[in-house]
């Protein structure tokens, strides 16, 4: 087995309320990438192979990030939260926020109806969720030399869920938790991926750019 490092991807449009809205960097978002890169190629980062879902935001990420154009996946590809939110605010009357701090209370809520089935017809099963996110990192440490993964935060969410057996709430938390362009490093201890690094900015440490440490 080979240790997987996953990125979140850049922040991207906080403005946005829907999936394709959404699905493009800020211009802060690009600088967080082009940082976390050259933090990278400055530590001498060994990553032979990369990953990264099919999603615009991810692949302006790693291009920001001069990575290697990575093997695109769309088992890698980000949960459709806007859908999923609209469809229970259209069936259960649960209005999505108009400000980010109602996402605190939001999220755990969508991802429990989610999960319980509660939410009809959505864009994809939690179960099926579930699978293709083990699928694809049991694919990708079954490769030869580590691997750089570029995704999004509730996809890490769920990696952090399987490896630490996480409930719904502290899969939600975990997932809140997630800053752009953090790092998250699973490696192979005994026959499973255990999280050894979660949510590491080094490249963001610096006192002149704590205001690019985002969430959303």
């Amino acid at each position: 087995m080979s240790h997987i490092t996953l990125i979140r991807h850049g922040q991207a449009n906080t403005e946005a309320r829907d999936e394709e809205s959404y699905d493009k960097l800020s211009p802060l978002g690009h600088q967080q990438a082009q940082w976390l890169g050259a933090h990278l190629r400055d530590s001498h980062a060994h990553h032979p192979r990369v990953f990264s879902g099919t999603l615009t935001r991810h692949l302006e990420t790693a291009a920001g990030m001069e990575l290697d154009a990575p093997t695109q996946d769309a088992r890698l590809n980000e949960i459709e939260y806007f859908n999923l939110a609209s469809l229970l605010e259209q069936q259960h009357g649960l209005a999505i926020p108009s400000e980010r701090e109602g996402f605190i209370e939001h999220l755990p809520r969508v991802f429990t109806a989610w999960q319980k089935g509660e939410i009809e017809n959505p864009p994809e099963s939690f179960e099926n969720f579930e699978t293709r996110v083990t699928d694809a990192l049991t694919e990708i440490s079954a490769g030869a030399g580590p691997a750089i993964v570029v995704t999004s935060g509730g996809l890490i969410s769920m990696v952090m869920r399987q490896a630490m057996g996480l409930d719904i709430p502290s899969m939600a938390r975990v997932a809140l938790a997630i800053m752009n362009t953090s790092m998250h490093r699973l490696y192979p201890i005994g026959t499973h991926l255990s999280p050894v690094l979660f949510n590491a900015v080094p490249h963001l440490d610096s006192p002149e750019r704590h205001y690019a440490q985002t969430h959303l």
